[in-house]
């Protein structure tokens, strides 16, 4: 029962410590198998120090004691900087003990089957990674501990050495030994007290604890995506459209784009993502949400219902109609169909050969005395030859000015002058002479160009003149 209460000891001490283990990823390992024991180093006897302590470390069948059973086990915790820190328990029964006289020399006696309990801790520094294998492990160590040996018990002082061979991440071989060194007695005469002696382990390794929410094979101390399953090479985030670029910052995550598109795809490859092409099919401007422009006018091809002609927008795309070709747009000309310049709104200017062609045919022009009637039948001929003269002027004003002699009252002058302007406006009209371009004026008998002492200069005063407006 004190041995039993020893093991549970033992067990407890091991189970609760918290302990450091392999590496940061898995900061946990549980380790077991079994254990051998060899007293050889305490017999002495050798020809100098080294002889005294290590000589024959490998006579197995001879002097090691060996618990054919699971009679070791382990925890450790990773503390970082490649050293764990960890507890073991192990058990073991010594039927071997090394002795040495000077008539005998070495002599391994049965001290009496006394149980062997061991409880240890370790600081190990893992060579690993200065290596920079995946399987090979070695390392070295160093702790202390208490050994249970029959109704002995000691402290001990434990170098130590050993080698892991990883079959996979977690799993691994375990190979290690201790010096586990006494300070006590070691023997009196045949009798067992404080030895010191080698332990030897053998077993297999278990690394654990390391966490992966997403699991998708990346611990969340490396998982830039610890949430979310990724893939390796992007530290563990997501690349769902497989375009290289991490779902994160991509900004079109579910189909396949360019990087410099943060991205998105580009299917013309314009320059402009798929999702703000308004013509994805077809290369075209940033400006023109990547649509082409042919004409290169500002107007998209597909809005453009003139696309190899430049023109303004606002003809969508087309240019501005010009009949008369005097390079006046026809919605800016005042004459549409009749060339004139720019300065005076695409009309023609009114030359003074043809405001005097027109006065000459105006005064002759003739009325029968006192009465708003033409005297001679040609005057159509010289009305319609007036029409065809100020026709060329679409957007000219004219002034139709009737006159009289001086025969009458002022008044009667003034209201015949009148009813003869009319009469010409109104023939001028006719003809299709714009009403809007004609006034028509009465000045009486104010203003005479002849003598009214005369028939003949009365018969020019008897008149109408066009002048134009300025």
């Amino acid at each position: 029962m004190k041995h039993l209460n020893k093991i549970f000891v033992a067990a407890m001490v091991v189970m609760g410590l918290s302990s450091h283990a392999q590496d940061s990823n898995n900061p946990w390992a549980l380790s077991f198998g079994v254990n051998a024991l060899d007293t050889r180093t305490s017999a002495g006897g050798g020809k100098d120090w080294f002889n005294n302590h290590f000589s024959q470390p490998l006579s197995v069948k001879d002097n090691w004691n060996i618990l054919p059973s699971i009679s070791y086990i382990g925890v450790s915790k990773y503390v970082g900087d490649n050293f764990s820190f960890g507890v073991s328990g192990s058990i073991n029964k010594m039927s071997k003990f090394v002795t040495n006289s000077p008539s005998k020399g070495y002599v391994v006696s049965n001290p009496g089957d006394l149980m062997y309990y061991g409880i240890d801790a370790t600081v190990k520094y893992s060579f690993q990674s200065l290596i920079k294998s995946k399987v090979v492990d070695p390392s070295l160590s160093l702790g202390g501990g208490y050994t249970f040996l029959g109704d002995t018990s000691f402290g001990t002082i434990n170098p130590g050495a050993g080698l892991t061979l990883w079959f996979s991440e977690n799993i691994g071989l375990e190979l290690a030994t201790k010096y586990k060194k006494s300070f006590g007695d070691r023997t009196i005469g045949t009798a067992v007290n404080q030895p010191s002696l080698f332990q030897h382990t053998a077993g297999l390794v278990f690394k654990f604890g390391g966490k992966d929410t997403d699991n998708d094979g990346i611990y969340d101390r490396e998982d830039a995506c610890p949430q979310v399953a990724g893939l390796k090479q992007f530290n563990g985030c997501p690349d769902t459209d497989g375009d290289g670029i991490i779902d994160g910052s991509d900004a079109c995550p579910e189909v396949a784009g360019l990087a410099a598109l943060n991205g998105c795809p580009d299917a013309d490859g314009d320059g402009v993502t798929d999702a703000k092409d308004a013509c994805p099919e077809v290369a075209g401007l940033a400006a023109l949400k990547g649509c082409p422009d042919a004409d290169k006018d500002g107007v998209a091809d597909k809005d453009d219902k003139c696309p190899s002609v430049a023109g303004p927008k606002e003809n969508a795309g087309c240019p501005w109609a010009d009949t008369d070709k005097d390079g006046v747009a026809d919605k800016d000309d005042e004459c549409p169909e009749v060339a004139g310049l720019a300065s005076n709104k695409g009309c023609p200017e009114v030359t003074a050969a043809v405001l005097e062609s027109v006065k000459v045919e105006a005064k002759s022009i003739y009325f029968n005395s006192g009465k708003a009637t033409f005297k001679s039948e040609d005057v159509p001929v010289k009305i319609e030859s007036i029409s065809s003269l100020l026709k060329q002027y679409p957007n000219a004003k004219f002034s139709i000015e009737g006159h009289t002699d001086s025969d009458g009252s002022d008044a009667f002058n003034q209201k015949l002058s009148q009813e003869r302007a009319d009469v010409v406006r109104n023939a001028l009209i006719e003809r299709g002479m714009k009403a809007a371009n004609l006034t028509a004026v009465g000045y009486g008998e104010s203003k005479p160009v002849a003598s009214n002492k005369t028939a003949a200069g009365k018969a020019k005063n008897r008149r109408t003149e066009v002048v134009l407006q300025k």
